[in-house]
């Protein structure tokens, strides 16, 4: 899992609010340990269950990329704490069991799997390996193969070299091979950079195309420093509700909610079922213990401003190790919390490097489709919708929207209302609002 301690503050650092700000690298890094090590000892004590906790892939790009251009920075982070805070209540009022069971198995598997292809489309875009077309060129094509249709510049060739060498160690199964594939990278930028001075993307606010994206690599003044948690506490929960408008905030938080929400839940059955802790129900011990503790966690990553945190799926990789307890969190929480020394070594890792794991993680979310029964139209269109918007909008939001009311329009069509659970339908008629908010605002 430490790849995250990396990965996080790059997609956060990425990121612009509406009023122009930034969130520092050295600081989110710090953040990110922090509140994993923190999540993740509180999942062993109080739950008592081999279940590391970290700032969520995906739900961090939809903070980054959606969420925190239409307000500031902290307003973003207070829409997580209000998230974190309704998980926790629908978890002790026995809600999130059942809004969990609303939504049809499959198409939980379809928002996984697009939020994938959306990790994916990140990485590609911000390694320079994907670029948007300028209108000036007169075509009608969105995006091509680095610039002109090929690849120029040596960072464009250390992220193909990074992301070979990545999956070529993925797929023998050397362990960590995410983390070894970003360091590795990291190292190939370092010396490139030392022998051909490319310099960063924009040079005093003119673009350098071939430049490195987000940090320039070099070697670190220091490897270790004491951690900057300068970011602590920086949330807003009210101030968003008027710059962005109400039903803009209450489709985020929604957002979030369902990507966080469906999460947890596969992925704790998942590694009970790696480590055969299930009960004849199919589910864990200590469900209760469990879903609480990840909705804490949720509402500490937007307190912390470092995104919600949840379950990982990685922690799969120790119950095959063997780990049965929450002992096994004590000592994955107190190594990330050692990591919050290491945080200088984050802000030289360029968008080269780190974009490498965001196109394994994506091949590994990817997997999932398989899950799907492409005959049964009923389900695969809106499946497949779900799957297809999320990359092509650039918005998880507008993915799981587009899933949702075509499955509700399709089974209404076909007579099968009583298929379509109750609340399913509350859900549907919140997108469709979603969609014309544009309309509806002008119509005011």
């Amino acid at each position: 899992m430490a790849y995250i301690v990396v990965l996080n503050p790059l997609i956060l650092g990425a990121g612009v609010d509406a009023v122009g700000g930034k969130l520092p690298i050295a600081a989110l890094a710090a953040g990110t340990a922090l509140v994993a090590g923190v999540m993740t000892i509180l999942m062993g004590v109080v739950a008592r269950f081999p279940l590391a906790l970290a700032a969520g892939l995906g739900v961090n790009a939809l903070v980054a990329y959606e969420i925190a251009p239409e307000m500031t920075w902290a307003d973003a982070m207070g829409l997580v704490v209000i998230e974190g805070v309704i998980i926790g209540v629908l978890v002790l009022t026995g809600l999130r069991a059942a809004v969990f069971r609303s939504v049809p198995t499959q198409l939980k598997t379809a928002i996984g799997v697009g939020i994938g292809l959306f990790l994916m489309i990140i990485g590609l875009v911000d390694a320079g390996f994907v670029r948007r077309i300028p209108d000036a060129a007169g075509t009608t094509v969105p995006v091509e193969l680095g610039i002109g249709g090929k690849l120029t510049g040596w960072p464009a060739l250390v992220f193909v070299v990074g992301l070979l060498l990545t999956l070529v160690l993925f797929v023998r199964k050397v362990k960590g091979a995410i983390l070894i594939g970003i360091l590795a990278t990291t190292v190939l930028a370092i010396i490139v950079e030392a022998i051909a001075k490319v310099g960063p993307s924009f040079v005093d606010g003119k673009p350098n195309p071939s430049g490195w994206s987000l940090n320039v690599p070099a070697l670190p003044d220091k490897i270790v420093d004491k951690p900057d948690l300068s970011l602590l506490g920086h949330f807003n929960v009210f101030d968003s509700w008027g710059r962005a408008g109400v039903l803009v905030v209450i489709m985020f938080i929604f957002t979030l909610l369902i990507t966080d929400f469906f999460d947890t839940m596969g992925t704790m059955v998942a590694v009970g079922q790696e480590g055969g802790l299930l009960d004849e129900e199919g589910m864990p011990p200590r469900t209760r213990e469990i879903l609480l503790v990840d909705s804490i966690a949720a509402a500490a990553g937007g307190a912390a401003s470092v995104s919600s945190n949840t379950s990982y799926i990685e922690s799969a990789s120790g119950v095959a190790e063997g780990a049965r307890t929450g002992a096994a969190n004590l000592v994955t929480g107190v190594l990330f919390l050692l990591a919050m020394f290491l945080a200088p070594l984050v802000v030289i890792v360029p968008f080269e490097a780190a974009s490498v794991a965001l196109v394994v993680v994506g091949f590994l979310m990817m997997t999932a489709v398989r899950q799907i029964d492409w005959t049964d139209y009923e389900i695969a269109i809106p499946a497949f919708l779900a799957i297809t918007f999320m990359p092509f909008t650039y918005s998880i939001s507008n993915g799981i929207g587009a899933g949702v009311i075509s499955y509700v329009v399709i089974k209404l069509a076909l007579g099968k209302a009583r298929e379509v659970h109750p609340l399913l339908y509350g859900v549907a008629v919140l997108f469709v609002l979603y969609f014309l908010r544009g309309p509806l605002e002008s119509l005011i």
